[in-house]
């Protein structure tokens, strides 16, 4: 009985895990160049959305590529805004947030579903079947993508050029780097994976999509980024952490006699978790000199 439980934790965890662990290391990749997008959450659900769109149309793996592509597309506009145009990267992220609200409540309404809409079976991502359970090939790559992006941050060139734009510009600069073009490449990918995560929500593991599917996963995704330190490896930690909690309150709420405690008490769990394991970090973590700041040519 006990180890069925802990299963049960476990793969829910997992499926919880991901959207926080993509956006936290695509956002990583992003704010080590130096540009910080705390437009995340409205990623989430505009790719959620349009994902959905695109399974429907070409099946579960073209939602994906959708969702991906709405998440770069956002993310290449944010950057050009705030690279070469010198926009104001707060004010960019609360506009995507504040569109991205407008735009699926009144898509959902255009389908026919106000607040609702229940992804067809044919446009759901087929499981992995193991012998423990089920698992959707994305939490794979989620498993996969931090380690890869830590060894291109520490072990490549262009891991280093990507952190000079975002420490030290000028000199990168002088060094013949293109410091807007590298931030601009940078935020895309960020935008990219966020866009992957918020996709995955809605084909691969809820089966619908509303119009508060994301649930705060963007701001924890920034909060994730926070506790990491700009270190994939323990964005990876911190989302699994958060999946953990997740799953854990999604628990309690089945217990017997837990109808006595309202259920959005216990759903406060994960987020209460989260804030209390970012103020024990913050202050500790050292971010990019240059992060937030446009990069003016002399």
């Amino acid at each position: 009985m006990i180890l069925s439980y802990f299963w049960s934790i476990l793969f829910i965890s997992l499926h919880a895990m991901v959207p926080i662990t993509l956006t936290a290391v695509g956002e990583i990749v992003g704010e080590t160049a130096g540009l910080f997008n705390i437009g995340l959450e409205g990623i989430l659900l505009i790719s959620a959305f349009t994902g959905v769109m695109g399974a429907e149309a070409g099946g579960p793996w073209v939602g994906l590529l959708v969702g991906m592509g709405t998440g770069a597309m956002i993310g290449l506009v944010f950057s050009v805004i705030n690279t070469y145009w010198k926009g104001n990267q707060m004010i960019t992220g609360i506009g995507i947030n504040l569109f991205a609200m407008g735009f699926v409540a009144f898509g959902l309404i255009m389908l026919g579903a106000p607040g609702f809409h229940a992804v067809s079976s044919s446009a759901r991502m087929a499981p992995i079947r193991t012998p423990v359970g089920n698992l959707s090939p994305i939490i794979l790559l989620a498993l996969v993508v931090p380690f890869g992006v830590y060894w291109f941050l520490n072990r490549t060139r262009a891991g280093l050029i990507l952190k000079a734009a975002g420490e030290n510009p000028e000199a990168a600069d002088v060094a013949g780097i293109n410091v807007n073009l590298t931030r601009l490449l940078a935020t895309t990918f960020g935008g990219m994976l966020a866009g992957l995560a918020g996709a995955y929500m809605s084909i691969s593991w809820i089966g619908s999509v509303t119009k508060g599917i994301s649930a705060g996963r963007g701001f924890i995704a920034l909060a994730t980024v926070v506790f990491s330190g700009l270190n994939p490896l323990f964005a990876l930690l911190g989302g699994f952490i958060f999946g953990f909690f997740q799953s854990l309150a999604t628990w309690i709420q089945n217990l017997p006699g837990s109808k006595a405690v309202p259920w959005q008490f216990i759903s406060m769990i994960p987020y209460i978790v989260t804030l209390l394991v970012v103020a024990g970090v913050i202050g500790r973590v050292r971010f990019p000199k240059a992060l937030g700041e446009p990069y003016k040519r002399e």
